[in-house]
């Protein structure tokens, strides 16, 4: 058996597929290389995934989280101190891919907006961001957050 990979930080990497999640792995760069996470991120993404698997068969997609170390990460501003992450929005299809609010015949709104009221419940949750306008009162708008929705939690 081998231990779960931990950065210079301590933090460790977001198991990748366990057996009975309920949540998938996306995001750059792949294998997990960008989902190492503060313990306090971990335990967030662990609750929610135990919930989630409890009220919809759906898996949710975690992407990017902090590269090991906290290196830059391109395209973002943020992501480095492992408690922020980007996850997709869930869709109707049940594909494990991107999908944009706007794109009503694959977009599940009702569904995303409890997998964001999840995150939003948890204790210690400081900031959520997602353009959906019809869901304003669990998240903030933010250039760039049409098919992902952003997640940061204190530490």
């Amino acid at each position: 058996m081998h231990p779960q990979p931990q950065d210079s930080r301590g933090y460790f990497m977001l198991p990748q597929g366990p057996e009975g999640a309920g949540y998938y792995v996306y995001g750059t760069p792949a294998q997990g290389a960008g989902q190492v996470a503060h313990p306090a991120m971990i335990n967030l993404l662990l609750y929610v995934d135990r919930v989630w698997a409890t009220l919809d068969s759906r898996k949710f997609g975690i992407g990017n989280i902090s590269l090991a170390g906290g290196k830059p990460y391109d395209k973002h501003r943020t992501h480095k101190k492992g408690l922020e992450v980007d996850k997709r929005p869930i869709r109707r299809d049940r594909k494990r891919q991107a999908a944009c609010w706007q794109w009503t015949d694959q977009y599940d709104q009702a569904a995303t907006a409890r997998l964001i009221g999840l995150f939003r419940n948890y204790p210690g949750v400081k900031t959520l961001y997602f353009n959906d306008p019809a869901l304003r009162h669990l998240a903030r708008p933010m250039g760039g957050h049409d098919n992902h929705f952003h997640v940061e939690v204190g530490a």
